[in-house]
């Protein structure tokens, strides 16, 4: 890491997507407490994690990353945690099932509350107020009240983080996750369906493997990996107060991490690269993602990474593809071989959610099934015939039965979005949806022999 970094050198910088505090003195306050507070994650688990990301830019493992769109504090529960949480189980059995490759597990959980906004502020009638950015700077009622930034909502995000993390330590080591499990892991919702019916003919087959090999010796209690998995948190690094005031330096390598999460990625919005977030996100170890869309330039990625990553370290940087089902095939070649061709290793990630985004004709913010399906097999077809690494999704859902994205299983038409519309900013896809989405990577997988 650079020695003249520090965790506060970002504020030297021009900034975007920052909410205005009109209570300094308080904000100073918050910023203090946040600084003395326990880290929510430690540098060894975040050192794992990049290990792991290594073999996925290598293709000896697969990334699913996913979660809520924007985390919040009124819906946060227990019993939503551990669906969104098995839903990831199924969607991981099935994938590994598919690619005979380990699959990465890392939520958009325990941190993702900030969110950017096209517009700094919203007008209803004659009414204009602050744009609303996340429970962890304002809340979504359109009040001046609760429009207001208010510090203090980050000690609140910290204090949710830490019973998420809490949850989620309990639901991947605490036998939540044991295979042996699996027949168990469905939703109500998605009983009688096709992707039951799917879900189970494979989970017969996993009990039948499970069977063989505890018969040759191999079972539970001499393989943790049978009965235990490593799942790692993520968020956008969107709110750098927050974020600085939980980097802690590591007494074992000397190294600044970001204690927040263990990954953390750029935005769209906020990767410019004389830019605050650029700036802070060289200075810490964490891996770190950047979200590219169809107009990013080749250079700049790679004018990028001599920042990010100027020694190419493997597992550090990756690159999360939000293009669109139109633009991909014809947009991402370009960018593999400049980065192919400069020899730096990252991880390449597809989000389908972002620009497959569209208005109903009632209103409702959507997205369709079947192009977040159509994006992601493109992904995995561009990178097959450009010989480099198709290495994971990374998806907003949820395990709760919403009505939020068209299409799937459940064949949601737009009428039906205000059945169970509950997302606090964009849709997401619900755990039927996802279930569906993992049976199609997983054949792509199966026919670019993945594994080979």
């Amino acid at each position: 890491m650079n020695k003249n970094w520090k965790p506060n050198s970002w504020r030297q910088f021009p900034i975007k997507q920052q909410p205005e505090y009109l209570d300094l003195v308080a904000l100073e306050d918050v910023e203090k407490q946040l600084s003395l507070l326990p880290p929510l994650v430690f540098a060894g688990e975040v050192r794992n994690l990049e290990s792991k990301l290594s073999d996925v830019s290598e293709g000896k493992a697969f990334l699913l990353q996913g979660g809520d769109c924007a985390e919040s504090f009124s819906d946060f529960s227990a019993n939503n945690l551990r669906d969104t949480f098995r839903v990831f189980l199924q969607m991981s059995v099935v994938l590994t099932f598919a690619a005979s490759l380990p699959v990465i597990k890392v939520g958009r959980m325990a941190g993702q509350f900030a969110k950017p906004r096209s517009a700094d502020f919203e007008k209803i009638d004659d009414v204009q107020l602050p744009a609303y950015r996340g429970d962890i700077i304002n809340g979504m009622d359109f009040t001046e009240l609760s429009r207001k930034a208010n510090p203090s909502r980050m000690l609140r995000a910290y204090s949710q983080s830490a019973s998420t993390l809490n949850l989620l330590r309990a639901f991947s080591s605490g036998g939540y996750a044991d295979l042996n499990k699996v027949h168990q892991w469905t939703l109500d919702f998605i009983r009688g369906t096709d992707e039951e019916e799917k879900y189970y003919d494979l989970a017969n087959s996993i009990s039948d493997a499970l069977n063989f090999m505890k018969a040759c010796g191999i079972n539970r209690d001499n393989v943790p990996e049978f009965k235990q998995v490593d799942f790692f948190t993520s968020h956008e690094a969107l709110l750098l107060r927050y974020e600085e005031s939980l980097t802690r330096i590591d007494s074992t390598s000397g190294n600044w991490y970001d204690c927040s999460a263990h990954m953390l990625w750029i935005g769209e919005r906020t990767r410019s690269l004389e830019d605050a977030h650029v700036e802070f996100m060289k200075g810490i170890a964490n891996p770190v993602g950047i979200k590219i869309g169809p107009n990013t330039e080749d250079e700049y990625l790679i004018r990028l990474l001599d920042i990010l990553n100027p020694k190419n370290i493997s597992g550090r940087i990756t690159f999360i593809t939000r293009m669109g089902s139109e633009n991909i095939k014809v947009k991402l070649p370009k960018l593999l071989r400049k980065i192919t061709s400069e020899g730096r290793k990252v991880v390449w990630s597809c989000d389908p959610m972002h620009a497959n985004t569209f208005k109903a004709s009632n209103g409702y913010k959507t997205r369709s099934f079947d192009k977040i399906a159509d994006e992601i097999e493109t992904f995995f077809t561009v990178h097959q015939a450009e010989g480099t690494v198709a290495g994971g999704i990374h998806l907003e859902m949820t395990g709760s039965d919403v009505t939020e994205c068209i299409g799937g299983p459940q064949k949601i038409q737009e009428k039906n979005l205000s059945n169970r519309y509950d997302t606090q900013c964009d849709p997401r896809l619900n755990a039927s949806q996802g279930l569906e989405l993992a049976f199609r990577v997983s054949d792509a997988l199966k026919k670019l022999n993945f594994n080979k």
